[in-house]
């Protein structure tokens, strides 16, 4: 059985992360949470409930990501899968059973949890949130001839091939940046549809007019700057 880890970027999240944590299967080695400048008791219910609890004060997606990554590396042993979950309860954390399966089953290097729209709970994903995964994955598809059909940020990946991609992205651009990277670095990769409900609390992305353009704004700069040094 591959040794596998979590890592679940929060930010005042502290209503959700305690059933974020207790759906994750028995069959993950660690649960780790990094809370990104918490004001409330996300880091307290996230110990209770078992996790590993990092602090990443420095405000970003990407960053937390990295502490993540970087709590890993110093480790005595690393895990060989990586798997990034939100800690706002829209994603059903008992799927990650079946994200990993084309890893273990059929070696692949990289799974997506794509957010069907046959699967999403009405109102889960706001309507910028929908156009831009649209925009975002048909450029990809044009650029670079990806079969991408979502950004979803609960995702599996090799240790190994996640080390590879050299992720740098401290912000919004997190997601974009590691499929631009696995197609550069070809790696295998596939998507499973996976259900999405509406979230625990506010988005402090989508639920924000600034968070959505600024998201926008760096998911394009990734996508035309690799179209632009291919």
């Amino acid at each position: 059985m591959p040794s596998i880890s979590v890592i679940i970027p929060a930010f005042n999240e502290a209503d959700a992360i305690t059933q974020v944590i207790k759906d994750i299967p028995d069959t993950v080695h660690e649960v780790i949470v990094v809370s990104n400048g918490s004001t409330d008791n996300t880091e307290i219910n996230a110990k209770r409930a078992g996790a590993t609890v990092l602090t990443e004060p420095q405000k970003g997606y990407g960053h937390a990501c990295l502490k993540g990554m970087d709590y890993l590396a110093k480790q005595p042993s690393q895990p060989d899968i990586v798997v990034f979950l939100d800690g706002d309860y829209s994603d059903y954390p008992q799927e990650l059973t079946k994200l990993i399966q084309p890893i273990t089953e059929n070696n692949i290097d990289f799974v997506i949890g794509a957010r069907n729209k046959r699967l999403r709970e009405k109102g889960s994903m706001t309507g910028p949130q929908i156009f831009g995964n649209w925009l975002a994955t048909t450029l990809m598809r044009i650029l670079f001839g990806a079969t991408y059909t979502d950004l979803g940020p609960f995702r599996a990946i090799k240790y190994d091939k996640l080390l590879a991609l050299n992720m740098v992205d401290k912000t919004y651009g997190w997601t974009v940046e590691m499929q631009l990277k696995a197609l550069k670095h070809k790696l295998t990769y596939t998507e499973i549809p996976v259900r999405y409900r509406n979230r625990i609390g506010v988005s402090k992305v989508s639920g924000t007019v600034k968070g959505a353009v600024m998201a926008g704004i760096k998911i394009l700069g990734w996508i035309f700057k690799y179209g632009f040094t291919k």
